[in-house]
């Protein structure tokens, strides 16, 4: 039997008489005028397709059903049913706590392992500081001797002046101590010149004491002068108003309370040396200063 006929019987069973399987005139399928081989068509194909699902589950089913599949499956719910019998008996001990707490404090401690893993790794990078023994001091080969405090150096006074023009260590000594007043109260140098010239005429530059002044033999002098109560390099009286004995018998002294004196006249600058000097110590021979100018001079010329 030809398949169209079966396809006909089949349709006329459901909806009626048999039709012609013939197109109609001209060609076309039109309306219910379908063609039997069409149908035949969407049968196989959709045969077809359920073959590829099932070709297509085929592995995935032979693979569920295979042995070591259903082990590890086996192995995977014993492991979950032993896992949910702990959690319940954690629960059991501790009553009231939910099942989620007991989930929680396993994670929190494998964090807290996971962590001191990490820091334990961290610190075997850091370096160690390993321990040295300290050497031992070689011994000296001899003893080691204290150092001893350096003995404080006196401060040492500067050397003497030379003597020039004829003056011994004294009278050169004299003549510096009264130029290194004079320097100091700022006296030019004329007036350094007429201070050494009358002393060489007084005292020939030497200290005297007065024994008409015993107090003054009792101090520090080079010589001694007779000339009523005068005494020192400048042969200054007390009772003139100079100063005490004790002050006048100190060559410093002495030559301030000169240079005050002649700072006091006025035009000294102008004057003679022996001018200058008689101005000032109002003595009995007045041109006796003036043989003592060049040699004051000399001697002023190697203390400046």
């Amino acid at each position: 039997m030809h398949p169209n006929d079966e396809v006909k019987r089949e349709s006329a069973s459901n909806t009626g008489p048999i039709r012609s399987a013939e197109p109609p005139s001209g060609g076309q399928v039109t309306g219910r005028h379908r063609s039997p081989d069409r149908r035949v068509r969407l049968l196989g194909a959709a045969t077809r397709g359920a073959g590829r699902r099932a070709a297509r589950q085929s592995p995935i089913r032979s693979l569920l059903t295979s042995t070591p599949v259903r082990l590890s499956l086996a192995t995977g719910v014993t492991c979950c049913l032993g896992f949910v019998a702990f959690t319940e008996s954690q629960a059991a001990t501790t009553p009231g706590e939910p099942v989620r707490a007991v989930l929680a404090d396993s994670t929190a401690l494998s964090e807290r392992d996971v962590l001191a893993q990490e820091q334990a790794a961290s610190r075997a990078f850091e370096r160690v500081a390993v321990p040295t023994t300290p050497a031992s001091p070689t011994p000296s080969a001899s003893p080691s001797k204290k150092a001893s405090p350096k003995a404080t150096r006196k401060p040492t006074k500067p050397p003497k002046p030379k003597p020039v023009a004829g003056l011994d260590q004294a009278q050169m000594d004299n003549a510096a101590a009264i130029v290194k007043v004079g320097i100091r109260l700022g006296i030019p140098r004329r007036g350094l010149i007429v201070a050494i010239a009358t002393a060489m005429q007084e005292s020939n530059l030497y200290n005297l004491a007065n024994p008409a002044l015993p107090e003054s033999l009792e101090l520090p002098n080079q010589g001694t002068g007779y000339d009523f109560d005068s005494v020192g390099l400048f042969q200054q009286r007390t009772s003139s108003g100079w100063g005490a004995v004790t002050d006048l018998m100190r060559p410093a002294y002495a030559a301030e309370a000169f240079f005050d004196a002649l700072v006091q006249i006025p035009g000294w600058e102008q004057m003679s040396i022996s001018g200058a000097a008689q101005a000032v110590q109002v003595s009995a021979f007045p041109d006796a200063y003036a043989q003592h100018e060049e040699r004051a001079t000399t001697i002023v010329a190697a203390l400046v």
